[in-house]
């Protein structure tokens, strides 16, 4: 007997498609609390329009990185603080919603130390509320006349001269805390450095919270022994004729300023501001108030983004993106101080809440919710899924 047998009929091809099965995988991953499986979190980050990435690739966007017990409402207020603008908890809840959206957060409870954030929504949120500096009156506009383009690089109309504000100044306050705490002030002579400062804010016609912004890139924040061996004190009086240290009555012995209190160069500094027609400018700007203390010359160039013949080297925040072989601007200097001010005294803060958690609140550290901190630490969990 003689059987047929069609061969085809016994075997049948399958061609597989490794796609369709990571598809089917990704399917089929069981959703287990407090776990996450390899193929679904890929899947949860191709999904994602935008991953939180590392935003120093692009210096121009301001952004600062977290640091161990933070918490992206801790960071915005923060962030607004240094600002010059202190906002609520609620208010800082609000905003770290915005802020986790912003950097593709799709938790804003699960940050991770080193991490940078793109901090550009929160001062487009500043722009957002500034009152109409047209109908203010001028000793009202201060740090109100701030303005960012696209890439966050701050900028400031020049017609609107900002001037005196009224009221708080978080980052004046903040910056003598930390002061205090480093030891550069006796915490005995703080409210009289506080007053004296006001008083100069008055007479020259600055914010006082510009005045401790300068001082944070000039001196570490009102270090009184500051010194590159060239220049020394809060503002970095420099030797030479002509310069700060001459003008403030120490040119033939300019390091003799760093055996003088903050107190005491503040006395030097208001003689400096007096030889160099500061307190004749009318309302100052922080660029102008930064560019009398680096070059007084440079500040007859107002154009916002024009080149500063500014001589030596100088800190590379001050440059254009941060690049030491771009040139300074008025747009670059004002960027680079208010960030130097964010990343300081967001240092300061964070330092004292871990002081706090561990309870060993540092010096001047002010009462802080413990409990908060603790639980922010159980975030950073090794079991914990960043």
């Amino acid at each position: 007997m003689n059987f047929n047998i069609d061969s085809k009929a016994l075997v049948k091809t399958a061609f597989v498609n490794p796609n369709d099965q990571t598809k089917a995988v990704r399917q089929t991953t069981p959703m287990v609390p407090g776990r996450v499986g390899f193929a679904q979190t890929l899947a949860q980050l191709q999904s994602r329009h935008t991953v939180n990435s590392s935003t120093f690739l692009n210096p121009q966007v301001p952004s600062v990185a977290v640091q161990e017990g933070d918490t992206l409402s801790s960071m915005v207020k923060n962030h607004m603080e240094a600002m010059g603008k202190p906002i609520s908890n609620a208010e800082a809840l609000r905003l770290s919603q915005d802020l986790a959206k912003a950097n593709g957060i799709s938790n804003p409870d699960r940050i991770y130390p080193g991490q940078r954030l793109n901090m550009a929504v929160l001062n487009t949120n500043i722009l957002a509320n500034t009152p109409n500096t047209a109908a203010m009156k001028p000793n009202a506009v201060a740090n109100t006349a701030l303005a960012m383009n696209q890439a966050g690089q701050v900028r400031t109309p020049f017609a609107q001269r900002p001037a005196v504000l009224n009221g708080s100044h978080p980052v004046l306050e903040k910056t003598l805390d930390r002061a205090v705490a480093k030891g550069f002030i006796p915490p005995q002579e703080k409210q009289m450095v506080y007053e004296k400062i006001l008083t100069m804010s008055r007479t020259y016609q600055f914010a006082p919270d510009d005045f401790a912004r300068m001082t944070l890139m000039e001196s570490d924040g009102m270090n009184p022994k500051a010194s590159n061996s060239r220049c020394h004190g809060i503002i970095q009086f420099c030797d030479g004729p002509d310069r700060g240290a001459a003008s403030a009555g120490f040119g033939s012995n300019p390091k003799a300023i760093l055996g003088h209190s903050v107190l005491q160069q503040l006395d030097m500094v208001a003689k400096y501001f007096d030889e160099t027609g500061l307190k004749g400018m009318g309302p100052t700007s922080l660029d102008d108030l930064y560019l009398t203390v680096l070059t007084p010359a440079a500040r007859s160039v107002k154009a916002p983004d024009a080149h500063l013949n500014i001589a030596g080297t100088q800190a590379k925040q001050l440059y254009v993106n941060r690049d030491k072989s771009a040139p300074i601007t008025r747009n670059s200097i004002m960027q680079g101080l208010y960030q130097n001010a964010i990343e300081r005294l967001s240092k300061f803060d964070h330092s004292q809440s871990v002081a706090q958690a561990n309870g060993t609140p540092s010096a001047n550290a002010t009462p802080a919710n413990r409990a908060q901190a603790l639980r922010v630490s159980a975030y950073l969990n090794q079991d914990y899924l960043r």
